[in-house]
């Protein structure tokens, strides 16, 4: 079965960088849409960004970060610039298998498999 894993976490000080990676295997990448979500403590998990057949981003973080994809690795990336305390959570990629409809990509139900997560420490 499918099954996501994350890396490139760690701790960063306000105004750095990283990227984290999510690859899947145990399906063909190509036939899934990506995305990332980010949760921290007492919240719900919130949409960050997903790609597609498009690219979208959450308000918090666009202008500041980008998604791609590595067809051919299996693997999907996320670079973030000007980091900030607040993107401070556990980042998780989540699969889904078809096509988005409309907004859809924000919603949690829409995806079918998620990651375990990785942490990122924003430092002030």
């Amino acid at each position: 079965q499918v099954q996501l894993v994350e890396s490139g976490g760690g701790l960063v000080q306000a105004g750095g960088s990283l990227r984290l990676s999510c690859t899947l295997s145990g399906g063909t990448f190509v036939q899934y849409a990506m995305g990332w979500f980010r949760q921290t403590p007492g919240k719900e998990r919130e949409f960050v960004a997903a790609n597609g057949r498009k690219k979208y981003y959450a308000d918090s973080v666009a202008g500041r970060s980008t998604i791609s994809r590595d067809n051919f690795a299996s693997t999907l990336y996320l670079e973030m610039d000007s980091l900030k305390p607040e993107d401070t959570a556990v980042y998780y990629c989540a699969a889904h298998k078809g096509i988005f409809s409309g907004t859809s990509y924000q919603n949690l139900d829409e995806y079918s498999y998620w990651g375990q997560g990785t942490q990122v420490t924003v430092s002030s």
